[in-house]
């Protein structure tokens, strides 16, 4: 819960250029004295900065080990292509789903019939995939949108899954480390992923066998909450 938290209010402050104590705590939900505790926390791990019941992000010139969407998308296309088609089997009519803004789930939103179905997603690629089919009933979570990795940061997202019961969460990840931890790059990816896990039924983490035994920047939980692993390797001759 802690950490989920502290991933969220990372994200808000990178997209804002500061917030104070209280908006923190109505955008989360939680009291003040809540928040100045997780404020302290990320100060002392060097995260953000404080000044006059103010926090900021620390900025940095890059977005860490993040890579653009055009360069995900050439990076093992064919297994992510190939690993995407095996995901089409647990999707039914009906069904509400929601997919990342992974390169994985670009290429299942490509190979996705026009059913009727929900779609929820994070992602400006999968929205304009999947905006051509004329039965899927495609819901974005909006906000501000990041061309350069092709997802959008919107900090009302908690308050917008409300309204939906996600049946399946289909997802990627950066890498799994040896300890059977998810990671990412990016704050808000993570942070969308993590909140997601909590809301759907069930999940779906599709990753190719570059991705084992490797972690990143940010934290999004155990591989043991999720409910199906689709892969080009068994994962437990990897991890």
């Amino acid at each position: 819960m802690k950490i989920a938290r502290h991933q969220r209010i990372a994200a808000l402050l990178t997209q804002s250029q500061s917030l104070t104590t209280d908006q923190l705590a109505l955008l989360l939900g939680v009291s003040k004295e809540t928040v100045r505790r997780d404020l302290s926390e990320l100060q002392q791990q060097g995260k953000i900065q404080r000044s006059h019941g103010r926090a900021r992000a620390i900025r940095r010139d890059n977005q860490g080990n993040e890579a653009p969407f055009h360069a995900r998308l050439k990076s093992h296309y064919a297994h992510k292509s190939d690993i995407a088609r095996h995901a089409l089997a647990w999707i039914d009519e009906g069904m509400t789903i929601a997919l990342d803004a992974s390169s994985t789930c670009w290429f299942l939103a490509r190979q996705l019939p026009d059913i009727p179905i929900t779609v929820f997603t994070n992602s400006h690629p999968v929205c304009m995939e999947l905006g051509k089919r004329e039965h899927i009933r495609l819901i974005s979570s909006g906000g501000e949108l990041q061309r350069q990795y092709g997802y959008y940061v919107n900090p009302a997202l908690v308050s917008q899954l409300k309204m939906l019961e996600i049946d399946l969460f289909i997802f990627s990840c950066e890498g799994v480390d040896r300890n059977g931890v998810m990671w990412d790059p990016s704050g808000h990816n993570a942070s969308y992923k993590s909140l997601l896990l909590k809301r759907a039924s069930q999940s779906l983490l599709l990753m190719d066998k570059s991705k084992f035994n490797r972690s990143s920047e940010v934290r999004i939980g155990p591989i043991s909450d999720v409910t199906h692993l689709i892969s080009d390797v068994e994962p437990e001759a990897i991890l």
